[in-house]
């Protein structure tokens, strides 16, 4: 039996680890994230995890690749803040397009400003959750990021009402005025997510 972790050898004999999932279990201990596995050179099929977590190590060769859970995080939050800047510029050329009576235009860049702001709110959430924050009680400029997410939600119902209705004058207020401050508002949860991480 082999079991490599991080270029690492692992003495599981020594640890009583005897599975695939013990060595899952003994990585998560030490804080780190799985990011690869492979048993005997191959990818096992996680949607069959239980099976894959009982293999046993006797006779096998296995290799887990980890990551610093913070790290990644970090690089998601980073990510996505460079885009942000994107996802406004799409928010001011939909107002303009709008303006124009120009509303194909206009959904086509309101489509992609959507795009980013919700790869924004996903990666907010599922970082928190990584690193085992509470966003009701993690905040930005004074307000929890859980209430600023949920006005968010609010604001997009507005759009959507708009968009149905057929009512281009008060989506394009919408747009103009109270979503003009969405990308400051991701930067400001971005950045009390990353110092909360850095703690």
């Amino acid at each position: 039996m082999s079991v490599t972790i991080d270029d690492k050898a692992l003495a599981a004999e020594n640890l009583g680890i005897t599975t695939v999932g013990q060595v899952l279990t003994h990585v998560a201990r030490g804080n780190r994230l799985v990011v690869n596995v492979l048993i005997e050179g191959e990818e096992p099929d996680l949607a069959r995890m239980s099976a894959v977590r009982a293999v046993p190590l006797v006779g096998r060769t296995v290799y887990v690749e980890t990551a610093d859970p913070r790290e990644m995080a970090l690089a998601v939050l980073d990510e996505v803040e460079s885009h942000l800047a994107e996802g406004d510029a799409y928010r001011a050329e939909a107002v303009e397009a709008l303006s124009a009576g120009q509303q194909p235009r206009a959904m086509q860049k309101l489509n992609a400003c959507f795009g980013i702001w919700q790869h924004a709110q996903e990666s907010i959430v599922k970082t928190a959750q990584l690193l085992k924050l509470d966003l009701g009680q993690t905040f930005a400029d004074g307000e929890a990021i859980e209430k600023m997410m949920g006005e968010f939600v609010e604001q997009l119902r507005a759009i959507k009402g708009a968009l149905e209705g057929r009512d281009f004058v008060s989506l394009t207020d919408t747009l103009a005025y109270e979503m003009a401050d969405v990308t400051g508002r991701w930067s400001a949860a971005i950045g009390a997510v990353r110092r909360a991480a850095t703690f």
